[in-house]
This record gives structure tokens, C-alpha cells and sequence, in this order.
């Protein structure tokens, strides 16, 4: 038995997982177990889900601690023991109050006071014990005993199984104080002695007062703490009362089913009533209302969403509006999202825009939070190879450039790693690779600490919403984003029977309202976004799609997704669907993707599909496309049950795909597979395609939601432009940088303008056909600054002068210097020099931090200058370092002598005939020289590993293009960061699409800054 074992949920201080926990007290012989991790409670879930494999009796606790002085131990004897030592945490950590140093009464939790402590309440409650560990014992026989002897136990700590542990532990422990671990103190570190001992050992250790295990065994036997794995905790009603929720939501569904469908056929009712029906039997009545009520909600704000996810599948969400797509006109397969052999409930996803979802979740705790019924969810960071390089650097003493030598590569494999124990430091000293201790000791380590958690963060969008108070599962705690938040992922959270609502937020719905106001605003026009029928008829919308023609368009404007837009000639709802699909990893990596535009184009090659599959899935060809696919194939294909074949698309997703359900789904899979008569070789590589893009595929309904949200993009843009790239460009989310957003501005007839304080708003206005950027598009602009400048001339009216708004305006005088660098004081008829020297002038012999009403309130003297020089060049020097972009033609900042040649590099040194993009189609199969400022890079691995690039470009004439590097090409000529390119190749043409195949590549470089002299 062992009380107060410790795992890596002790963050920076346990080593072990709470299985690998459960493994070694196995391998120890012992059947009594306490997992009391220190401050947290996250690994309870997985412990006792995992105990019933290893033949262990779990117990649930807490080691409470004030940084590394253990107060005491809490063991809960029954569930609500473990709600009392979640509730105490939680105090602690949601209010910031201290813990007590004397444990407050909890009539169902036994604790464990550590010998010797001077805190030690001197009368212990019946509940009350102090534990004694194995070198406490001495001290023990001859100490004064102010307690009953009864009352001492033993108190077992383990944290590790040896040495390596321990140093493993001795790091986390330096990383959690930011020193190196030579500094650490005794004080700092968990002494050796907390070694997982046998059950022998523990016997051994204890033969002079055996006793004190007897009553440690006897308070370990009381423990019974039950999860009830295989039951829901999710708040079961809406309105308080099961039959009024039930009544309310047949209601709501014949009004929906009115309100879409006018006159509902009998094949709509029939839909409606299974669903209904289902709902119903599973339970699921109060999770539906949930969400039409904070649907309902967001309605009443004027808050834009999309209902998303597998719910998109039901025809009741749709009539609900919790959705916005037509189960029926898609053919969406309901049992994707419930079935009757479905014990989990439903999972919706439903975005908001970024600036609207807080007040959406605090809703969420003001209407169902009482008593900690709601909570954010938590999520695990844990230790990557690049950022555990850093941290044993950063411990180990290593210098910044050593450590940054050792962290290149890509993220997830430093160049270095399998190259022993040398340090080579790629160039940056004269000393050749040496044999390096550290560098041997980071290689040894890393290993230990990978996948680790480190520290708690949170969920992308979950919410949980209890029946009970969440401190019956686990504690909470306060991150900076202000919510209480559990301290378990999801994973833990459903084993334990809570579903998450996931309230999730995206830029695109904030650039979708914000244009349809700006279009108000400017035409008096009120647009119903929600008429997405009428969008996907629209023949602009059908042209822009079949050319790619969508910049800033939700979903649709990335390179891939245009380009397979094209390659497919997508116009229409279904074709938009099926491409948000393709695209995706999942389906673009198995090799599906290109084997699905094959037989798109080409009917005679449908034939060479598998009969089974094409009669599955003849929409997509025999493809699997959509996550639904796998439930198809799977209990159609190989005879699952439909739960089973639900068990195979959870599986896929890596947060299961290591458990043991998974291998057991495999083996039905195939065993079912071959006994329906399918080839071997087929079952097999219908199993690799569905590992392959399981995890990273959609939902047929999640695509078709995603749709919805870029039909709308694409009507905005193709009907209001202006409006709409302003809309994009204000809310800084969408695939390419902001410049790009204006530079597409450009092309369709707009003037771009720099700030201005006397025009500009915090974020991009449009006057006419002019876009003046915001203020805040100043990167060196504080914040509380722009917002000075807006708040004092919407109070008094534009800025006279310079003087004027310096006097009324507290400035310092650097954001000064900022403003007039960026050109947004080019109102005062001065030129940026002149200016320049008005600040230096004004600021001279003055502190920065006087009052500004005393700086100015003379006029300076006006001396005879010499002409000052202003170079425009110098200007886009500015705008890059203070916008991050110019504003200027980028081709015009090149420097590129007259009669330069690019060297042979292996081929033919005739020179190439130099294209624009909308050139390409005449020149296939030719050698050619393409210029292009670069938008995007997108580098990935070939099926053997080697690294593969591709480029997307705009050339002079402002037209987007494609290249591709191949990985010889890519080796020899890398990407160099943003800027203008010179690339040769020839033209290569696929399903329509051009692009060029790079043989050499190189960043031309920029003109000298006229004010630092010539190069």
C-alpha cells in the first residue's frame, strides 16, 4: 500500500503518468494505492479508469502544499470526500486565498498531517491522522507524544522508481524555479527517499512499528470513490422540469419545421420525428435546449454564428437555428450524430466572432453556473522537443546562441537529434563539432520529458455544464482569462460523463458583420446574410469560385483551396461541401485527394473503383470524404455495429487512438472486413486510409456549415468589396497577412492611405474609394495612445497643427516621433524631415515625462533650415518598420542591375523568356523566368521524409501564381523570408491549374535606405 503517490500531474515535479504510476505498484505487489498529486486533481480519471487493468484499488487525494512545505494529505473515503477536497483547492485557487495551515473540517475526507510539523492542530478530529514516514521513525520513539498513539500512521510518499527519475525530477524542478539545477537547495527538490518502494520494502521499513500500517490499511480499505465512468453529468434539465423541457421542444420543432420548410413534406416530418424520437430516449432533450437558448440569446445581441460539427447532421438544429444547414437537401446522415447505440451525448460547434464569445460565455455562468456548475475546460501544454532543447539549455547554463544552434530544425525534430552526443554549432564558431556532456545529458533527458505536461491551459472552446457542482469530478482554477477553469482536458472530462459545449470563436464571422454594418452605413442597404439559398445562385459567386477568385473569402481563399477549386470547376453548394473536405490533410495525404480529381474528371476511371465503396459513397466517387464515410464503411463494409463503427471515427482522433478500445476496434474491423468475403489487400488499404485522414477529416455537416459561412464571404465580396476587405482586414484573422487583404483592395479600384490622426479611426475606415488604415496598425503606436488621439478629436475636433495636438494630446514624445515617421501628421502641409525636426526642436532640453500643456504653450522659434530631403524610398522603409508592410508598388523597392544573369546551377544557361501569371497557360512544358512578391510558403515532407516547398506569389501586374520546389530545388534554394523572388522553372498545368516547377530560386535584394547611405 502506498499513500501518497505522486505523477506527473505534480506539474514540474512527479515523472510519471498515472499509468506508468499504476504499472510499477503492480510490478511492487501492492493492492492499495492513494494517488495524491500535489495541488491538483487532474490525474484521478485516468488512474481509476486505469486501475482495473493492473488489479489495483485506487484511492483519490491531494497533497496540499505552500510551494513545497506539504501542509497535509487528503484521502476522500467516499464521492462527496473527493467534492470536499476538490471544493478546498478550489477556494485556493479561484479566490486566492491561502490554504489553511490546519486542515478545515471535512467529515468525509481522512487527513494526514505530516510528523513533526509545528502545525499540527494540538486536539485531532476523529478524521484526523499524522503520518510518519520511514525516516520519522527514530524520531518517533523518542519523541513526547502529545497525541493518542492510534493516531499515527504511515505516511508512504512516492514520486519516483530510481535515479533517472529523480534527476528527471531535479530539472523540472530547476525549469519551475528558473535557475540551473546546480542552484537548486534541498529545500527545492524532493529528497531520494521518495522512491516507490515494494511491498516488501514497505514492510521492512516499518517492521519497528507495524502498527502504523495496519491502521494506514484500515483507513484505505474505508476509501470507495466511484466516477460511474458510464454516466452523464451533464446538466439534465433546461427549465428545471423533464416534461415541460420535453413539451417545450416539440413546440419548437413544428415551429421550426414551419419556418424552414413553409409546408413541411411528409419525408421532412418523418426526419423530424425520428430525430425527436431518439432525442428523447437517449436523453438528450436538455442538451438541444441548451444551445437554442444561447442561440436564441446571441440572436437578441445581434451576435453572428455558425452551428457547426457533426450537429449539423440534424434536421431538429436546423429548425432549431442552432444551424443553418438543410440536413435533407444534403443527404446528411443523422446517426453521424446520434444514434441509438450512441451512450455519449451530441456534440455541437458553434462559432462566434472573436469580439462577441466572452459575452457568450459569461452567459453561460451567469444562467447555469451557480454552486461551480459551469467551467471552462482545461487543456495540457506539454514538453515538444524544440521547447524542451530550450528549457534543459536555459537550466544547464548553456549560452542563448549554443541553445538556438541546438533548437534548429523544424518543431518537431531539431537537425541535431540522432546525431549522438556532438554539438554542432551549423557554422556559427571555428571549433568543429566536439563531444559535448550537456549536449549528451540534453539528448538523454529529452526523451524523459517529452509529452509531459508542464502547466494547464485552456480549451479552444469548451464548456462544461454540470448536473452537480464540478468539484465533484475535479478542482478548478482561475487563469488569466478570468473564468474558472477545470484541471482536466476533455479526455478526462467524458470518461467521467461530461460532455463539453463548445463555444468556439473565428474572424470570419466578425468581418462578415462588421462589413454587412459598414454596407448599412455607407448605402442605407440591410443585407440578409442569412439568404445563403439566393447566394449559392448567384452567377458572380459561380464565376468566382471556378476562378478562385476568393481573397478573404472564409475557408476559400487559402492557395490550396483556390487551386483545387479551379482544378474541380466547383460552383455550386455540393461541389463547395465536398472540396472543404478534400482539402484536408487527412484526405489530401493518403493519396485520396488526387485520386478523387481523377475521377472527377474522367468517368472510365470511376470504374476502377471498389464496387462496395462506389455503391457506399457514389457522390464522392468510392472516395472516403467526410468522417461519415468511415461509419459507413465500417458497418457496412466490415459489419460493425453501429456503435462499433462510431468507436472507429472516435478512435481515429489521436486522444484516443493509443487506447486499447482502439486496437479492439481494429481487430473488428478486419475480422469483420474478410468474413464478408473482401480481399485482404483491399481491407488493408482501406485501413490505411482510414488512419490516415480519420483525424483529420470533417464531418460532411461540419463542411457543409463551413459553407454556409463562405457563401456568405463570397456574396459580400462579389456585390461590396470595399466593405468587405475592409471588414477582413479589421479583424486580422483571415490566411494572409493584412497587406495582402489591401493589396486586393488596390486591385479592384481603391486607394490605400497611411494613418492619419486626423482621420483615421482605430482600425481601417473607407472615405469613398479610399482605405485610410487604422491607427492601431501602427505597431509602435501604444494602444492608450491611438485611443487618446480618437477620444480628443471626437471631443474638440480636428488637430490645427502640430503644437495643437501635442498641447491637447499627452504624447510622448517617441509616439510622437512614431506618427510623424508613418506619415499620419502629413495634415499640418509639412514634410516627415520637417517635422522630424519641429519634435527635436520642441523636445530639446525638456524632460519627456513634463506635462505636455507646459511643453507647448509657446510657439517655437521657426530657424532658417536648409533644404531637407525626403525620399520616398525612405518612406516604405518606414512603413515596413512601423506597418509591416510598404504601401508602395513592392516590385519598385528592388535593386536589380542592369545585364544581371542568374548562374547555369545545372541547366540550360539560355536565357528564359520572362511571364506574367496570367502567361502561364501559353507556356506550358516551357522554361521560364517568373518575378513574384512571396504571400505564403507552405513546406511539408514527401512520402520519404525529404522536405518539399510551395510558394504563392503575386507578380508586377498584381496576379497570384504558384511554384513548386521540389526537394533538390528546396535544399539548394531556400525560402528567405518575405520579399521579392526570382524563380526559373518551367510551367506545369494539372486539372487546369498552373504553376511553375522551380529549378532555381532567388530573394532579390532591396534598394538601399537613401538615409544610410548607398551600399
Amino acid at each position: 500500500m502506498l499513500i501518497n503517490a505522486h505523477s506527473w500531474f505534480s506539474f514540474k515535479y512527479g515523472v510519471l503518468s498515472p499509468e506508468q504510476v499504476l504499472v510499477q505498484v503492480q510490478a511492487d505487489g501492492h493492492v492499495h494505492v492513494a494517488l495524491t498529486d500535489i495541488n491538483c486533481s487532474a490525474g484521478h480519471s485516468e488512474f481509476f479508469r486505469q486501475a482495473k487493468y493492473h488489479g489495483v484499488k485506487p484511492v483519490a487525494g491531494i497533497d496540499f502544499r505552500q510551494g513545497m512545505r506539504q501542509l497535509y494529505v487528503g484521502l476522500a473515503r467516499n464521492n462527496e470526500g473527493l467534492h470536499q477536497l476538490n471544493s478546498l483547492l478550489t477556494d485556493e485557487l479561484l479566490d486566492g486565498d491561502p490554504l489553511p495551515e490546519q486542515a478545515p473540517e471535512l467529515l468525509d475526507v481522512f487527513i494526514l498531517y505530516p510528523f513533526g510539523a509545528a502545525h499540527i492542530p494540538e486536539r485531532l478530529r476523529t478524521n484526523e491522522f499524522i503520518g510518519v514516514r520511514p525516516g520519522d521513525l527514530n524520531r518517533l520513539r523518542f519523541a513526547r507524544h502529545t497525541h493518542p498513539r492510534e493516531k499515527y500512521v504511515a505516511l508512504t510518499s512516492s514520486s519516483f522508481r530510481h535515479k533517472a527519475d529523480h534527476n528527471t525530477h531535479r530539472l523540472l524542478r530547476a525549469m519551475h524555479n528558473n535557475t540551473l539545477h546546480t542552484l537548486l537547495t534541498t529545500q527545492d527538490l524532493a529528497p531520494m527517499e521518495e522512491r516507490f518502494l515494494t511491498a516488501e520494502e514497505v514492510v521492512r521499513a516499518y517492521a519497528e512499528a507495524p502498527e502504523l500500517l495496519l491502521r494506514t490499511q484500515a483507513l484505505l480499505e474505508q476509501c470507495e470513490v466511484d466516477l460511474a465512468f458510464d454516466q452523464s453529468k451533464n446538466r439534465k434539465t433546461w427549465s428545471g422540469n423533464a416534461e415541460e423541457d420535453r413539451r417545450l421542444l416539440y413546440e419548437l420543432a413544428e415551429q421550426g419545421l414551419h419556418y424552414r420548410y413553409t409546408h413541411p413534406s411528409a419525408v421532412e416530418r418523418e426526419r423530424m420525428e425520428r430525430e425527436l424520437r431518439t432525442i428523447e430516449m437517449k436523453d438528450f432533450v436538455s442538451y438541444f435546449l441548451i444551445n437554442w437558448d444561447l442561440v436564441r440569446f446571441a440572436k437578441s445581441k445581434g451576435f453572428f454564428h455558425v452551428g457547426r460539427g457533426s450537429g449539423a447532421n440534424s434536421l431538429l438544429a436546423y429548425c432549431l437555428g442552432i444551424t443553418d444547414v438543410d440536413p435533407i437537401e444534403l443527404d446528411l446522415y443523422f446517426e453521424r450524430f446520434i444514434n441509438p447505440a450512441r451512450d455519449k451525448p451530441p456534440d455541437f460547434d458553434i462559432d462566434f466572432s472573436w469580439k462577441d464569445r466572452d459575452h457568450i460565455t459569461r452567459r453561460l455562468f451567469e444562467k447555469y453556473g451557480e454552486g461551480r456548475r459551469v467551467s471552462l475546460l482545461a487543456t495540457y501544454s506539454t514538453f515538444q522537443p524544440r521547447a524542451i532543447i530550450q528549457e534543459l539549455g536555459k537550466v544547464f547554463g548553456l549560452p542563448p546562441y549554443e541553445i538556438a544552434a541546438l533548437s534548429e530544425g523544424d518543431g518537431s525534430r531539431p537537425r541535431w537529434i540522432g546525431k549522438g552526443d556532438r554539438l554542432d554549432l551549423g557554422g556559427r564558431t571555428n571549433a568543429p563539432a566536439v563531444k559535448d556532456p550537456v549536449v549528451e545529458a540534453i539528448g538523454r533527458y529529452t526523451p524523459r520529458l517529452l509529452n509531459m505536461p508542464s502547466h494547464l491551459s485552456i480549451h479552444v472552446g469548451g464548456v462544461l455544464i454540470s448536473e452537480k457542482p464540478i468539484t465533484h469530478y475535479t478542482a478548478l482554477h482561475m487563469p488569466p482569462k478570468g473564468f474558472p477553469t477545470t484541471q482536466f482536458s476533455m479526455v478526462e472530462a467524458e470518461d467521467v460523463g461530461l460532455y463539453k459545449f463548445d463555444i468556439l470563436s473565428q474572424r470570419g464571422l466578425g468581418h462578415i458583420r462588421d462589413a454587412v454594418e459598414l454596407v448599412a452605413q455607407r448605402t442605407g442597404e440591410r443585407i440578409d446574410i442569412h439568404d445563403v439559398k439566393r447566394f449559392t445562385k448567384d452567377p458572380v459567386i459561380k464565376q468566382m469560385l471556378r476562378t478562385g477568385d476568393t481573397i478573404g473569402c472564409f475557408y476559400v481563399e487559402s492557395p490550396a483551396m483556390r487551386m483545387l477549386m479551379r482544378k474541380m470547376q466547383v460552383d455550386d453548394y455540393k461541389g463547395l461541401v465536398a472540396a472543404s473536405s478534400i482539402i484536408r490533410p487527412g484526405v489530401s495525404n493518403s493519396g485520396m485527394m488526387r485520386e478523387f480529381l481523377l475521377r472527377y474528371h474522367d468517368p472510365e476511371r470511376r470504374k476502377l473503383a471498389p464496387k462496395k465503396l462506389y455503391e457506399l459513397m457514389p457522390d464522392t466517387f468510392g472516395v472516403m470524404v467526410y468522417q461519415e464515410d468511415v461509419i459507413k464503411v465500417g458497418y457496412e463494409y466490415a459489419g460493425l455495429t453501429l456503435a462499433e463503427a462510431d468507436s472507429l471515427r472516435r478512435s481515429m482522433s489521436g486522444k484516443f487512438r493509443n487506447r486499447k478500445e482502439f486496437s479492439e476496434v481494429k481487430e473488428s474491423f478486419f475480422k469483420g472486413a474478410l468474413e464478408r468475403g473482401n480481399p485482404l489487400p483491399e481491407v488493408e488499404e482501406l485501413w490505411t486510409q482510414i488512419e490516415s485522414f480519420g483525424e483529420f477529416s470533417f464531418a460532411k455537416g461540419h463542411s457543409a456549415s463551413y459553407a454556409v459561412e463562405s457563401y456568405q464571404s463570397l456574396y459580400l465580396k462579389a456585390h461590396h468589396p470595399m466593405e468587405f476587405l475592409v471588414g477582413v482586414a479589421n479583424n486580422f484573422g483571415g490566411f494572409y497577412h493584412t497587406e495582402f487583404y489591401l493589396h486586393e483592395a488596390k486591385r479592384i479600384g481603391a486607394t490605400i492611405e497611411a494613418p492619419c490622426v486626423n482621420t483615421s479611426e482605430g482600425y481601417c475606415t473607407l472615405h469613398d474609394k479610399r482605405i485610410f488604415l487604422g491607427l492601431r496598425n501602427i505597431k509602435s503606436l501604444e494602444e492608450g495612445a491611438a485611443q487618446l488621439i480618437q477620444n480628443e478629436r471626437q471631443r474638440s475636433g480636428p488637430f490645427m497643427d502640430l503644437q495643437d495636438l501635442l498641447r491637447r494630446v499627452p504624447l510622448h514624445m517617441e509616439q510622437a516621433r512614431v506618427l510623424a515617421r508613418v506619415g499620419a501628421l502629413r495634415f499640418t502641409g509639412r514634410s516627415k524631415p520637417q517635422l522630424l525636426w519641429d519634435l527635436a526642436m520642441l523636445h530639446h532640453g525638456r524632460s519627456d515625462v513634463a506635462r505636455n500643456e507646459e511643453l507647448f504653450m509657446t510657439k517655437v522659434a521657426d530657424p532658417k533650415l536648409p533644404e531637407l530631403n525626403h525620399y520616398p524610398l525612405a518612406d516604405a522603409y518606414d512603413e515596413l518598420d512601423l506597418l509591416g508592410f510598404p504601401l508602395c508598388d513592392p516590385f519598385s523597392l528592388v535593386d536589380r542591375p542592369e545585364g544581371h544573369e542568374p548562374p547555369a546551377n545545372g541547366f540550360s544557361s539560355a536565357q528564359p523568356e520572362v511571364i506574367l501569371a496570367r502567361q502561364m497557360g501559353s507556356y506550358l512544358r516551357k522554361r521560364v523566368e517568373m518575378l513574384g512578391y512571396m504571400i505564403h510558403v507552405k513546406a511539408t515532407d514527401t512520402h520519404t521524409g525529404q522536405r518539399m516547398s510551395f510558394g504563392s506569389f503575386i507578380d508586377t501586374a498584381g496576379d497570384f501564381w504558384d511554384s513548386t520546389q521540389f526537394p533538390d530545388v528546396a535544399a539548394r534554394f531556400p525560402f528567405r523570408g518575405r520579399g521579392v523572388y526570382r524563380l526559373v522553372g518551367h510551367v506545369e498545368e494539372e486539372f487546369g491549374h498552373c504553376s511553375l516547377r522551380t529549378q532555381f530560386m532567388e530573394k532579390l535584394p532591396w534598394r538601399a535606405d537613401p538615409r544610410y547611405g548607398e551600399k
